[in-house]
């Protein structure tokens, strides 16, 4: 009996999500064609007949193209490049999309720092419990370091963290601090006209990050553009009219 309840409640999120996820409603526009595969299935087997109580509708992936999200797409290509380009020994990164950071780690070793510490075990990469206003790193000890979508949102408490003005500004800081004489740091951000969209994230002015990080220089400014597009190697007011970009910079810090 407890095991039919269960399954039950399962069916019951499933369809569910299906109206709700990705697109509140849109699933119902596809319940016809749904019903019809569903019959047309049918009508090809005898032995392998689906059963209501297992049904997981999907209804919005009938689409001519894949979709993707530009901004996470394209920052996690660009920094496996970069890495690919420069080939540290170690690689350390703070907060960055964990399906970026587990393929990364496939080519380098990384240690992986969280506010939420992944709880996974992969080789090559060692997760660590860590905030981005207090590094548990020496001062100019970090080679190769990376920390892309992440800026934007410190000191709002999205994540739990604590509410702070200026959190961004110092976990910029904090960033510049570990970060050796001669090392690179890969950082992305949202870009384009500067505000607070309270409490999901910042919206950076271009110029912006480089002010927060003074220390470093800028090697390169690459950007998704508000159509998607990846335009690599540009000015840093290229981005500047954008409602909301993806800025990905490349810094060094100067020595050695």
């Amino acid at each position: 009996m407890a095991t039919t309840i269960n399954h039950v409640i399962t069916l019951g999120k499933r369809w569910l999500l299906a109206f709700i996820t990705p697109r509140p409603l849109v699933g119902l526009l596809y319940i016809p064609r749904y019903v019809r595969d569903w019959y047309r299935y049918c009508r090809k087997t005898k032995a392998d007949r689906p059963k209501f109580i297992d049904s997981y509708p999907s209804l919005t992936d009938w689409l001519p193209y894949t979709p993707f999200d530009p901004h996470y797409f394209f920052q996690g290509a660009w920094l496996a490049r970069r890495l690919a380009q420069h080939k540290p020994i170690l690689h350390v990164d703070v907060a960055s999309s964990v399906l970026t950071i587990g393929t990364v780690s496939a080519q380098v070793d990384t240690v992986f720092v969280d506010y939420r510490p992944i709880r996974a075990n992969l080789k090559g990469m060692l997760a660590i419990a860590g905030d981005i206003v207090n590094l548990p790193f020496a001062s100019n000890s970090l080679a190769s370091l990376s920390c892309l979508h992440v800026i934007e949102h410190i000191g709002l408490g999205r994540y739990g963290d604590a509410i702070d003005a200026a959190g961004s500004i110092k976990g910029a800081r904090e960033l510049q601090r570990v970060l050796a004489p001669g090392g690179m740091l890969f950082l992305s951000t949202p870009v384009g006209h500067e505000r607070v969209c309270f409490n999901a994230c910042r919206i950076f002015a271009p110029e912006s990050i480089p002010a927060m990080l003074s220390e470093l220089e800028v090697v390169e400014f690459s950007f998704v553009d508000d159509a998607g597009r990846f335009l690599q190697k540009q000015p840093l007011a290229a981005a500047r009219d954008s409602e909301y970009g993806c800025g990905m910079y490349v810094f060094r810090k100067p020595g050695r």
